[in-house]
């Protein structure tokens, strides 16, 4: 039986941010991720909610919303979708998730609504009624959400809380990755999801043409980049988000500046570095292992050289290294602190992660040096720029890592830019031999699937297999070749059954279904025929040709069972006859196989 599933990226379709994807299967509607675009600042920056409905609450539209994470571009529209679009329904994230999300939407309110003046936006009792929402979930727990739909979370690395989503609806079934990473790092561990064979593997592809060097080959990079720069006296920005990479390089710096004895001060912005730690003491079973085993004698967040930034320190003089939020230069402290660093050369600025396009992080990286933030201000770069990936996301050898690891059937590429999307997908095809898309943004995606026929079997069809040598497993594929009669009654399973089983159940008679061959034999050995003086002979002494033919079979074919009478051949259960016009073969289809494997044999020995 053929079905189909139906994606349909409302965002990160040929796009990073933004993230927002609709999915349809087996007649449930699940929309994964509601995120922002920080590309943008008008309409364009929340994902097009009206290509579910023109108008109206959207919570008879769809079964579920599931969040993978906190990140902004993942959650950012999320109380502007549930409260004044109109959505009751339940959202479903990890508990870390939960607990983060609103502090950081509230942070991104506060940025669009109290410095920017905006006044179309969701408010603080908004976020609070959004999140009451919410449903959180532990990973490996089997979550239903009807009698149809089931998901269940898997760790995913990339920041505190992140998971991916399987999600399963009767026969078919669909991975969401959101953002992951297959390499462990100095807090959290890598992604890991069991072989659950979905029909549907979405995932995210930032990096889909890079394979990143070694870890620690970029740590000793950064180290000597930050190094450098404070010994000639400048000032190093490290825009970052709150959570995650801010984490990675902190801890990476404290420990450089512990063993190096360095006095230059290191700041992180006022009052996330004690949040972050909070929520780190409280979910510290999602880090890594070395985290969880130090903890109980050092808090690896607790940091000596680490210090709460005022914004009067921008323009104290003398070096120092600065982590500000956010980490895309398009707002907030980081920003600010950009304005003030930009013109002198002696600074640096450190970009660790990916920019979406149309951030001023984007502008920079391309090598643009004056930018223009708004109609009154504009940057002279003359600051050092380097970009140092610590970007926690997968690469393109850990995305194809993980599509082998779960088995996919198909993959759709979300989250990423289409040039590079393109060159993951043919390879994806090339290697794999599966289907890969990458839908645009309201491009509709019909995926057909198989959907499998569940069959019962009888004890003796179980046994008779697991005896047989032609149902074991060859091919390492972990399938098994099973032979019996399928019997379908009203009201009942389909089942399996042996022949004999089927006669007595359903009342039939048995009926045997018999093939015979033939070869034409001369009568008399003559100049003018093709015939071998044996063979003709041979026609004149049925009993001479058979008893041949016995000692050929034997011969050539190890481990037959051969049995010669006088008037017949007997080969397994087929029969070899002869009269004066023909040599002939009779068989059933039990011993189809057999025949293929003899008639050969037989044809060359009568030299026909």
């Amino acid at each position: 039986m053929t079905d189909s599933i139906r994606v349909v990226p409302l965002g990160a379709g040929q796009d990073v941010g933004r993230s927002c994807v609709l999915v349809t299967l087996g007649g449930k509607n699940i929309m994964f991720d509601c995120g922002m675009h920080m590309g943008y600042n008008d309409e364009r920056r929340f994902p097009d909610f009206r290509y579910i409905a023109r108008s109206g609450p959207l919570t008879h539209m769809l079964d579920a919303v599931i969040i993978t994470h906190f990140h902004l571009d993942h959650c950012g529209a999320l109380p502007y979708f549930s409260e004044m679009v109109g959505y009751a329904g339940p959202i479903y994230m990890t508990y870390p998730t939960k607990a983060i999300c609103p502090i950081l939407l509230e942070d991104y309110r506060k940025i669009t609504v109290e410095r920017k003046g905006e006044t179309n936006f969701f408010t603080s009792q908004m976020i609070k009624d959004c999140m009451k929402k919410v449903i959180a979930v532990n990973l490996h727990q089997a979550v239903r959400v009807d009698d149809e739909l089931e998901i269940k979370a898997y760790y995913a690395g990339h920041v505190l809380g992140a998971a991916m989503f399987h999600v399963r609806v009767g026969n078919q079934s669909v991975v969401y990755t959101g953002d992951y990473n297959m390499t462990p790092d100095r807090h959290l561990g890598s992604a890991w999801m069991d072989r659950c064979r979905p029909d549907v593997f979405i995932s995210e592809s930032t990096y889909a043409t890079t394979i990143r060097d070694s870890k620690r080959c970029r740590e000793r990079n950064f180290l000597k980049k930050v190094h450098a720069c404070i010994e000639r006296g400048g000032k190093v920005l490290i825009p970052v988000f709150a959570l995650g990479r801010a984490q990675e390089l902190c801890i990476l710096l404290e420990t450089f500046w512990e063993r190096n004895n360095i006095k230059a001060p290191i700041y992180f912005a006022a009052g996330l570095t004690e949040k972050a730690n909070n929520y780190y003491k409280l979910f510290i079973t999602w880090t890594n292992q070395k985290i969880k085993k130090t903890f109980v004698e050092r808090n690896m967040f607790e940091f000596a050289h680490i210090k709460p930034f005022e914004r009067a320190y921008a323009d104290a003089p003398g070096p120092m290294v600065l982590f500000a939020t956010p980490g895309m230069l398009h707002a907030g402290l980081s920003l600010h602190v950009f304005k003030k660093w930009a013109p002198d050369p002696k600074n640096m600025v450190i970009l660790p992660g990916y920019c979406v396009a149309g951030t001023v992080g984007a502008k920079v990286l391309a090598g643009k040096k004056v930018i223009e933030i708004d109609k009154n201000t504009t940057i002279h770069v003359r600051l050092s720029i380097e970009h140092l990936s610590f970007s926690a996301h997968a690469d393109a050898k850990g995305i194809m890592q993980l599509i082998r690891q779960c088995g996919a059937k198909n993959v759709v590429l979300v989250h990423g830019e289409k040039k590079k999307m393109d060159f993951l997908k043919e390879r994806v095809q090339r290697e794999f031999g599966i289907n890969c898309f990458n839908p645009a943004n309201g491009q509709s995606l019909e995926i057909p699937t198989d959907t499998p026929v569940s069959i019962d079997l009888s004890r003796t069809v179980l046994k008779e297999s697991s005896l047989s040598e032609v149902a074991k497993d060859t091919d390492g594929s972990g399938s098994r070749l099973v032979d019996g009669v399928l019997v379908m009654r009203e009201g009942h399973n389909i089942k399996m059954v042996l022949p004999s089983e089927a006669e007595r159940e359903l009342g039939l008679a048995a009926h045997t279904l018999e093939f015979s061959s033939s070869l034409p034999l001369a009568k008399t050995a003559s100049a003018d025929t093709d015939m071998s003086a044996a063979a003709a002979a041979a026609v004149e002494d049925k009993a001479a040709l058979l008893s041949r033919l016995s000692d050929t079979l034997s011969s050539k074919v190890a481990g037959l069972d051969v049995r010669a009478e006088a008037d017949s051949v007997h080969v397994g259960g087929i029969t070899l006859t002869a009269d004066s016009d023909e040599l002939k073969a009779t068989w059933t289809y039990a011993d189809d196989d057999l025949y293929s494997q003899i008639w050969p044999i037989v044809c060359q020995a009568m030299q026909l």
